[in-house]
């Protein structure tokens, strides 16, 4: 029964699980970061351990059902910038169920969160600071160097997650990066992560969700003036994506 009472306590039980498991995990990822550093200057192995830990604590939330679809590239060490729809703050740990590991451009906040944060910079994510062009700028020259370590990385090209549930313009970054560095982008399709953490309420929501793996799309010989066109056809392949989604999960539109 989705009783209102259950969630709570299914909700304190999760974050319970949740503070267990980032306890666990932050030794555990300095560990691999300060062993693997000599030869893994991307800290593959670091992030690829940071993200499991949202595998673990998903099996143990009994609110969420979460699971992937699609066929990552044979070789993600190619790399790729990787790009999604933002539909909730839980994307990310949906996303991170994909069996790779990817550099995230994320807000300034989220790094400064005790443990959690440092595992974050341990895995070499990427500090963004909303509304200031250097810091853009800087997570730009950032994530170029990611991709030159052979990591791919992934950006929320929407910035925000959408409040309407409909998905926002995309912003040019990943697509000028992705140009600029020659390497492929690719779409994730992501849908029903809406409300597993409703915004001003601490409680979990129910939720089954999905991420799906589009096909890649090249960049090979582009310039900046491809960049337009670029982004609209990611985009377009994100909302036919989702739209595949929607109907596959048998809800209503809209």
């Amino acid at each position: 029964m989705r009783s209102t009472l259950a969630r709570t306590v299914f909700s304190i039980w999760s974050w319970i699980v949740l503070g267990l498991a980032v306890l666990i995990w932050t030794p555990m990822v300095a560990i691999t970061r300060l062993v693997t550093m000599p030869f893994d200057k991307g800290a593959y192995s670091a992030g690829y351990l940071f993200r499991k830990l949202t595998v673990v604590h998903e099996k143990l939330t009994p609110l969420w059902k979460f699971r992937t679809s699609g066929d990552l590239p044979d070789n993600m060490r190619r790399p790729y910038v990787v790009v999604a729809n933002h539909e909730s703050f839980v994307d990310i740990l949906l996303i991170s169920h994909l069996p790779t590991e990817m550099k995230w451009m994320s807000k300034i906040e989220i790094l400064k969160i005790p443990l959690v944060g440092w595992m974050m910079r341990l895995s070499r994510d990427i500090p963004l600071t909303r509304g200031d062009s250097a810091s853009g700028a800087a997570a730009l020259e950032a994530s170029r160097e990611r991709l030159d370590s052979k990591v791919s990385v992934m950006i929320f090209p929407e910035g925000s997650r959408s409040k309407t549930g409909e998905l926002r313009e995309f912003k040019s970054g990943a697509f000028r990066l992705a140009i600029d560095a020659q390497v492929p982008v690719l779409p994730l399709a992501v849908y029903g992560t809406r409300n597993a953490l409703r915004k001003h309420d601490w409680r979990l929501g129910y939720a089954e969700a999905e991420v799906r793996v589009l096909e890649p799309v090249s960049t090979e010989g582009l310039t900046m003036d491809d960049m337009p066109e670029l982004r609209d056809k990611v985009r377009d392949m994100i909302v036919a994506g989702r739209e595949d989604l929607r109907r596959e999960f048998g809800h209503e539109e809209g």
